[in-house]
């Protein structure tokens, strides 16, 4: 067992890393108070990514709690939450902000976004995703559903300083992050808009090596199929 480095997203910015199947990354909100949206691909196929839309048809759940599995565009698994020291407040609904998103908002010049940083973190990597991944998991934000089922409401994230998650590999794959430069929409910590530095740390052991979570199907007992 080695002592891994911790790797710092700067504020505003985005990282990107490889990881074997096995293997896991763990994300750490140093603050308390940074959303972070995450990408990943398989490593050996790049069109093959992972997708939100499938992964909560495959858990059944708006947001992911321990044990369940993100599963890519293909229906594979990619990425299994196997520890969560936050409240478990994230989101697989926002789109990840763009150009388009601040010009919307108002901005007139540049502003980052984590589109941009999810393309420039894979370009430091030596590589450059097919197409765009608007539909990111957005970790530690805070997306509720209003009592109406319907509407949703963003809220300033509920985690705490040094919550983290961590994220086992079910394939070999890219994973890339991108510390929000969201200042806008007040998705950050409460009070306090501004975005922070995260971090990352790969870990080729020390976690939950929980299995893969089964897709959801539906009880046809009794039922004429």
């Amino acid at each position: 067992m080695h002592n891994p480095q911790t790797v710092i997203i700067p504020a505003r910015h985005g990282k990107a890393l490889r990881l074997k199947a096995g293997q896991a990354v763990k994300l750490v909100n140093i603050h308390g108070t940074q959303v972070v949206d995450c990408w990943a691909w398989n490593a050996h196929d790049l069109s093959e990514h992972m997708s939100m839309e499938a992964s909560r048809v495959w858990n059944q759940r708006l947001n992911p709690i321990v044990g369940d599995s993100f599963v890519t565009n293909q229906r594979n698994p990619i990425l299994t939450v196997v520890e969560d020291t936050s409240p478990g407040v994230h989101d697989t609904f926002m789109a990840a902000c763009d150009c388009q998103r601040y010009v919307r908002l108002g901005v007139k010049d540049y502003h980052r976004n984590c589109l941009d940083n999810m393309g420039e973190a894979l370009r430091e990597l030596g590589l450059d995703a097919p197409q765009p991944i608007l539909a990111s998991f957005n970790i530690f934000m805070n997306i509720a559903v209003e009592a109406d089922g319907k509407t949703l409401s963003t809220r300033p994230t509920v985690t705490r300083p040094g919550d983290y998650i961590v994220l086992k590999a079910e394939m070999d794959c890219v994973v890339a992050f991108s510390a929000c430069p969201q200042d806008i929409v007040p998705i950050q910590g409460v009070g306090d808009n501004t975005p922070k530095d995260a971090a990352f740390v790969i870990l080729d052991d020390g976690f939950p090596n929980l299995a893969p979570s089964a897709t959801w199907v539906p009880d046809t007992a009794g039922r004429n199929i």
